[in-house]
């Protein structure tokens, strides 16, 4: 079986022991097996045509972040991704306005506008403050046919107000997201 004699062992009032953190690992287990039970029953909330209402997922490019995507009407979608890479994290907000691509089912490109707050801590460049911009975006989004997936690749330019500041093209992403 496991070894597990490297976890502290206490001893409580009534000599009976206890290991806290096989508690919380039992806890994680049963979180773990409760989500997984929730996405294999939960198959009928899952988009599984060409198009979603809902999507969330990753986006990555120069770093990484966290993107929660949902159309208000059908073509008209709001998309918050939060970003994380070497110089800080920065939060943005979309407005995305999607039209077909005539003769590729599932693929739609966008445009639109946007805000961000950035937070960065690299000294050498960007300075060690926060600063708010304008956005705007241009991509594909493609959701593929009987899965639960969504496809994505954008740019994203933007303008900082902010000393030393200003134009940035090299924002955007390729996004992988889970659609409900």
């Amino acid at each position: 079986m496991f070894d597990l004699s490297f976890l502290p062992v206490f001893r409580q009032k009534n000599g009976m022991t206890f290991t806290p953190f096989l508690k919380i690992t039992m806890k994680k287990n049963l979180l773990l097996l409760s989500l997984l039970y929730l996405l294999v029953t939960g198959v009928n909330a899952q988009s599984m045509g060409r198009t979603y209402k809902t999507a969330l997922g990753i986006k990555v490019w120069d770093g990484g972040g966290v993107t929660f995507k949902t159309f208000l009407i059908p073509k008209n979608a709001l998309e918050i991704t939060g970003y994380f890479y070497r110089y800080g994290s920065r939060i943005t907000g979309l407005y995305e306005i999607h039209n077909k691509v005539a003769g590729a089912p599932g693929l739609k490109w966008y445009i639109g506008p946007g805000a961000h707050i950035g937070f960065y801590s690299y000294k050498g460049y960007y300075g060690d403050k926060a600063v708010a911009g304008v956005d705007g975006v241009l991509g594909l989004d493609y959701k593929i046919n009987r899965a639960p997936i969504d496809l994505s690749i954008d740019w994203q330019p933007s303008f900082e107000f902010a000393d030393d500041r200003g134009f940035s093209g090299s924002w955007g992403g390729v996004g992988i997201r889970y659609t409900f």
